[in-house]
Formats: structure tokens, sequence, C-alpha cells
């Protein structure tokens, strides 16, 4: 995904979707027939899964289960991004930016100095966290901080509901005074409270001294109990995409800016405190709170494959490097290989033991940068080459992943991006029917109808699902894909792309029409594709066919993208007469959609329906069909 990429995309979507949502197509009888004994090619194993990188707050105020913003005070001058002065009583605080910190990392804090003066005086910071703090009833919160006090305090922690000023949970932590040291804490919400997203953190004193605070960290819960890990709904929702990889660390993510602000893998593993975080080219800071680890923790809880990409000596802004000064970056991602699939005898193997992580992780594809068909100075061949020839020398069992069309280093992959409106989508259905297929493999690494913000509409879902009956139709050639972006914070201010497949805030979660369209099209795959012949059908009408051998199975997709309802005569000759099942997606406009509070306005249907070998069956508007039919 590219930056420059949003201003010309946005402009064209609503003009061409103006025009696709209220053109007219008239009904018209058509005939499918599907020869489902008359296997064609196989359907990849990997073809669906998963694309990620820190945009629209996905992983800080997202994905990660951390509750603070801003838990490592980057400031400005005096004024530290989400943290306000907070008091009880009549006690005072001075706020200065403190000049040391627990690590070389972490070499700056927030310094407070405490005037309290009387009984029942407070002072110290609250943290307004993501556009608030999501918290539940009868719900443990873990936390921890790192302080330096010139004498003994006491630390007051409470999660406070902003409506009533309640405490909603509260913990106090015991500061001794002297050198930097971490303290944790364990605090638990009450049990009548209402579930709220309106909610913040204070750190109190009440007595008077100073007391400087670096990385000040409360985690909610977590998806499997993981310590440094990811909100349950949101692992949930992608649980139920049954995705087959994870491409980490994702996109413009990768690049960076400039070389400096790239995805520096080595600086996110470790603990926490060894951490230094890094602007992403997003224009925000990522704590790195998920690192390297974290990714690769995230595809075993969802137990999924990474497709690593590393990062290839082009970053956003046209900064690059060839020849000799390629080499550190050469080694860079070796390192990183190792770290990922490396055993404990190994030097980057033995860190990630040491990181908590024993055993290797599974890996089969490697991704050389990200979009470098935008480097304007033409180097990519050259450093695909040089990584490429690195990487096989030690690595020869890995394929390898092109981001950029090139004849030189003889890419396995070639990584395909595509973001259109809904007609667009639909003219991109058959691109691949008669691409080569003596060349690289393709990954659809990137890709979405973009109408409809901060999620997709229902006029994007059928886009879509046009564009996967292609995909599934070339699944011999197409050997993944990856909707993109994943997630978004729906507060203003959250998002820096539209149209997103998952939305959330503080406390809640919801699925896109095209997140239901993801989830039908992955649950409902065969394993083959078979023969199919179709005449008279609406040039809006698609569809795909594939086999599931074992369970003699057809799952036939059929997507009607116009405003008319499409009226078939289906011959499926080998299909058993009885109960099939049917999912049905329908919207009642192409502009109709989900929102953060109506979650459940496009959900699929589910029903039964009585089949034979050939039948009448009719496909209203603006509706997508999973239909899967026993065989004999």
């Amino acid at each position: 995904m590219n930056t420059l990429a949003r201003t010309v995309l946005t402009p064209l979507i609503a003009s061409v979707f103006l025009s696709f949502g209220s053109s007219q197509i008239s009904a018209q009888s058509a005939t499918l027939k599907v020869e489902t004994d008359a296997a064609l090619s196989p359907v990849s194993p990997t073809l669906y899964g998963l694309m990620t990188e820190e945009i629209n707050y996905s992983y800080d105020g997202g994905l990660y289960a951390e509750l603070i913003r801003n838990r490592t005070f980057q400031h400005r001058g005096k004024s530290f991004a989400s943290w306000l002065p907070a008091s009880r009583g009549n006690g005072e605080v001075e706020i200065d930016a403190g000049s040391d910190g627990p690590s070389s990392a972490l070499s700056s804090s927030m310094k407070l100095t405490i005037k309290v003066h009387g009984a029942g005086d407070e002072a110290g910071m609250a943290n307004t966290g993501f556009w608030g703090m999501g918290a539940k009833p009868s719900t443990t919160y873990t936390g921890s901080l790192y302080a330096k006090a010139d004498s003994p305090m006491k630390a007051h922690l409470l999660l406070i509901a902003d409506q009533t000023g309640e405490a909603v949970a509260e913990t106090t932590a015991d500061l001794s005074g002297g050198t930097w040291k971490q303290y944790e804490f364990k605090m638990s919400s009450k049990a009548g409270i209402p579930a709220s997203a309106q909610h913040h953190l204070e750190v109190l004193f009440d007595q008077p001294g100073t007391v400087s605070l670096q990385l000040v960290s409360v985690m909610g819960p977590t998806y499997h109990n993981r310590a440094n890990g990811n909100r349950p709904d949101l692992m949930e929702l992608m649980a139920a995409m049954k995705p087959n990889f994870l491409r980490l660390p994702g996109g413009n993510y990768l690049e960076g800016d400039t070389i400096k602000e790239r995805f520096n893998w080595k600086e996110t593993i470790g603990p926490l405190v060894d951490r230094p975080t890094h602007r992403s080219p997003w224009n925000y800071t990522s704590s790195d709170g998920l690192g390297l680890l974290e990714f690769l923790e995230w595809c075993e809880d969802l137990k999924i494959e990474p497709v690593l990409a590393v990062y290839a000596g082009y970053s956003l802004k046209g900064e690059h490097v060839t020849g000799k000064d390629l080499e550190p970056f050469i080694q860079d991602a070796l390192d990183e290989i190792e770290y990922v699939t490396g055993d404990t005898s190994t030097k980057w193997g033995g860190i990630r033991a040491k990181n908590g992580h024993p055993a290797p992780f599974p890996l089969h594809y490697i991704e050389i940068g990200n979009e470098d068909y935008f480097d304007k100075s033409g180097s990519y061949d050259e450093r695909f080459q040089a990584f490429a020839k690195a990487i096989r020398a030690k690595y020869p069992q890995y394929k390898l992943i092109s981001t950029a069309p090139n004849t030189k280093g003889d890419p396995d992959v070639q990584d395909d991006h595509y973001y259109r409106n809904p007609e667009e989508m639909f003219a991109l259905v058959h691109k691949y029917d008669d691409a080569d297929r003596k060349g690289p493999k393709i990954f659809v690494g990137e890709w979405a109808t973009r109408t409809g913000s901060p999620t997709p509409d229902f006029g994007a879902a059928l886009g879509d699902a046009a564009f996967m009956t292609g995909m599934e139709r070339n699944s011999d050639l197409i050997v993944m894909a990856a909707y993109a972006p994943l997630m978004v914070n729906v507060n203003p201010g959250g998002m820096q792309w539209s149209s997103d497949l998952i939305g959330y805030d503080a406390l809640r979660s919801y699925g896109s029409p095209s997140y239901y369209t993801q989830v039908l099209f992955a649950n409902h795959l065969g394993d083959h594709t078979v023969k199919t012949t179709a005449s008279g059908e609406n040039p809006r009408f698609f569809w795909s066919a594939t086999v599931s051998t074992a369970e003699k199975v057809l799952h036939l997709k059929l997507v009607n993208g116009s405003s008319s309802a499409q009226a078939l005569t289906l011959e499926i000759p080998n299909a058993a007469s009885g109960n099939a099942t049917v999912y049905t997606l329908h919207g009642a406009s192409r502009w109709i959609t989900n929102t953060i509070e109506h979650p459940d306005v496009i959900k699929p249907v589910k029903s039964n329906a009585t089949w034979k070998p050939q039948l009448s069956h009719n496909v209203p508007a603006n509706t997508i069909e999973v239909i899967d039919i026993p065989l004999k």
C-alpha cells in the first residue's frame, strides 16, 4: 500500500461508483452447467490469508492489548501526548522531561514533582488511552511501570469511568527510592460496572517528592492469555476467516519513510524496555510492543504460517542503497530468517529461545521488499538479485517473492496489488484466465474494493466477491491472496486509509460486508476447480466452482452484482438429490453497510435448499451466494 495511491484513487472511486450504483440491468435467464467430474486444476492450499501493517492504529490502539497510549512518553517540550495532569483534593504536580531512563533504548522519562497539602491530597498524571479505554465487569488488567523516586513512595493506580468519576478498578505499587526499577501490578474491575470504552487511567501519589516514570503499561485480557498479547475479539474475528498465512510486518511499515524509520526487527525483540519505538510511515509512533516475535506468535495462535517480508534497501521517500552498502541489510535478512527458523544451536535461534520461544517457526515464503515498483531509481533488479543470491545460498528451500515485475533474479512468486472501485474489480475478474503459467506464481499481497468508510459497504463486497471468483478459478497460478488493510480504529483520527476489513474502538469490534465475504469464501473452498460453462448471464454475474474431494461436496459461489435478479437454469449432473446448504449475503442497496453501532446489518444467512441435478434457481440483485451441494 502506498500513501500516494490514496489521493489518486479516492476521487475516482466516488465518480465511477455513482454510475455503477445507478445502472439498471434487465433480468435475463441464463444457464450454468457445472461438470464436477471434469477436474481442471488444483486449488492452492494457501490461497486466502492475512496482510497486516501498522496503519489505522491497527497495532497500538487496535490488536495489541495495551490500553496506554504513548506509554514511553514521546514528548513535545513539557507536553506529553495523551498524558494530562491529574489530582485529587488539593494535590498539585509539576511536569518536566526527565533526562534519564531505565535503558539505553528508553533514555528519557516523564519527571513529576508532587505537592500535597493534607490528607486526601493526591497528584500525578492521567492517560486517556486510544480514544478511551475499554473496561468490562469482573476483568483483570495486568500492568507495570518503571520508576525512579527520590524517596520511597506509593503509586495509586486507578481505572476511572469518565462519566461518573468512579474508580472501576484500582491498586497500589510501593516504589523504593533510588535507582530505576520495574514494578508490576494487577487490578480487577468491579462486578457490576457497565462495559464501556469511556475510561482513563490515573497514576497518583499522596506524598511530596520527585518521581520519574517510564514505560507505564496496562494490558487488557489477551488471546490464549499470552503475556504482551492481542485482543481476543480481534483475534477471534481473524480466526473465523480461516486464514492460511500472515504477511508480516507488511506494507509501507516494512520500508518506513526513511531507512532509519524502517522496521528494524532487531530493535523489536527482547524486553519491552529495550525497544526504542519508531515512527511509522502513517505519521504516528509505534510502540513496537508487537515486535517480530509477537508477529510470529500471532501466527502460532491462529495456526498459520508467516510470509516474511525482509527490508530490501529502499524506503518510501526514495532513500535506497546498492552495491556493497546493501551488504549489512542482506545480513540483517539472513539473521532474521535464522531468528524465525533456526534451532537453538544457531546464534539467532538461541536469542529467540532466550526471548521465550525455543521452537522454530515454520516458513515457506520470503518477500524481498514491498511495492518496489515505486522505486524510481530502477535499483530493484539489482537489489532483488543480491538478496536472492544470498538467501538461496543459505536457505535454498524457501520460495522468494518479488515486489516488482523483473526479469532478473528468477523470483518464484510475484506480488500484485490492486485497489479499485467495484466496476474496476468486475473488469479484473478475468485478468489471470490467460496469464502465462510458465513464469512466477502470483501473490495478490494487497487488494480491496474501495467504497465505504471506514469499512467497506456492500457494493465493495460485491466487487470483492466477483474478484475472488477469478482468483479461485486461477488458483493454480495465484498461490496466495490477502485483503488490505485488515483493521481500522473507527474513532475520528484513527483512520489513514479507507476501506478496511474489520472496525473497532476501545471496547467493540465488527466485521464489514467485505469481511463476511472473506469468511464465506475461505470456509467453503475445495481442493480443485471443475469445468463450468454458462450462457445468457448478465455482465455482472460471476461464479466459481470448486470440489472438496474427500467430503464429496461442490462449493458453488454465485455473485450477482447487478440491480436485477438473475434467473438461472443450473445443470449439475453429478449432484445428489437432497438438501444443499446455502449461505446468502444480501444488501438492500450497494451502499448499505455495517458500523460500530450497528455491526450486524449485513451478515450471512444460512438456509437449506432441495437440490437435484437440474433445477431453476434465482439469484436476487446485490447478492452473494455460497452453496454447498453434496455429490453422488
